[in-house]
């Protein structure tokens, strides 16, 4: 009987132990103001801690499929999400929020949505993205480049031999350390005269730099972004709590609040 009371105890103090456990989450940057704050208003509610970390969504992958110990997976395209599912390591995706790309500019630059493509192609203009691969909105940049070609004939060679690869990847050099937007300090710096980035960022970037810029793409150039949500196989119940909020009307209004297009939000009557 002892021995029975022994187990129940030490059961009862495994499972609080477990539950006394963070809920992992590995998510895009572009997601991280938008996250603090649900977090702040997920634990106010649960008393569920959780865990961020934020980096380019394909690092996070790969650092997950070599074994990182991740619970949610919140990334800024559905085809990473995607391929966990696939190698059957996490559950299915969900489409949780949308973004677009914009242009940053810097300040004194002459440049407008239907000048965008002429000041891209400028030799003398630097012109910087995301790392190709490692990070989406990389690869979003080169989604432009692409339509940029069907515009102007041979512009696709001319931006993929020029463009700056100055942040998301694996080897770029680490964000300001007082939490400041990357896009904003290199434009700022001078390393970049116009940065593709999300619209979210940008928008972020230009509120720490007023004199910058921030250039809608026209409508030919125009690319969206898909984020797709997925929990890892072995997560605890706590990490399908947190992705439940993400999709519910409070998560979703923080996104929209941050500029992202929350497609679980409740639309007004017609």
């Amino acid at each position: 009987m002892l021995r029975v009371i022994a187990f129940l105890i030490g059961l009862f103090v495994m499972t609080q132990a477990a539950a006394a456990q963070p809920v992992q989450l590995y998510s895009a940057g572009s997601l991280k103001g938008a996250w603090l704050e649900t977090i702040q208003a997920f634990e106010a509610t649960t008393a569920i801690r959780v865990q961020p970390r934020f980096g380019p969504s394909g690092v996070l992958k790969d650092d997950i499929v070599a074994g990182a110990k991740a619970d949610v997976f919140t990334s800024a395209n559905m085809e990473h999400p995607q391929a966990l599912a696939a190698a059957r390591l996490s559950g299915p995706v969900v489409l949780f929020a949308r973004n677009r790309l914009c242009a940053i500019a810097r300040p004194g630059l002459d440049v407008a949505p239907a000048t965008l493509l002429d000041r891209m192609l400028d030799p003398a203009v630097k012109l910087a993205t995301s790392t190709l691969k490692a990070d989406p909105a990389g690869d979003y940049a080169w989604t432009v480049f692409r339509k940029a070609d069907t515009v102007r004939s041979g512009a696709f060679a001319q931006l993929d031999k020029k463009a700056l690869q100055l942040v998301g990847g694996p080897n770029s050099p680490p964000p300001p350390a007082d939490g400041r937007s990357a896009y904003g300090a290199l434009v700022a710096q001078g390393a970049a005269d116009l940065f593709l980035a999300y619209c979210t960022a940008a928008k972020v970037a230009q509120q720490e730099n007023p004199t910058q810029r921030v250039i809608a793409l026209p409508p030919e150039l125009a690319v969206g972004a898909d984020y797709g949500l997925t929990v890892l196989k072995g997560a605890p119940a706590e990490a399908y709590q947190f992705a439940i909020f993400i999709l519910s009307p409070e998560g979703q209004g923080v996104l929209a609040k941050a500029g992202f297009d929350a497609p679980a939000l409740p639309q007004p009557p017609q």
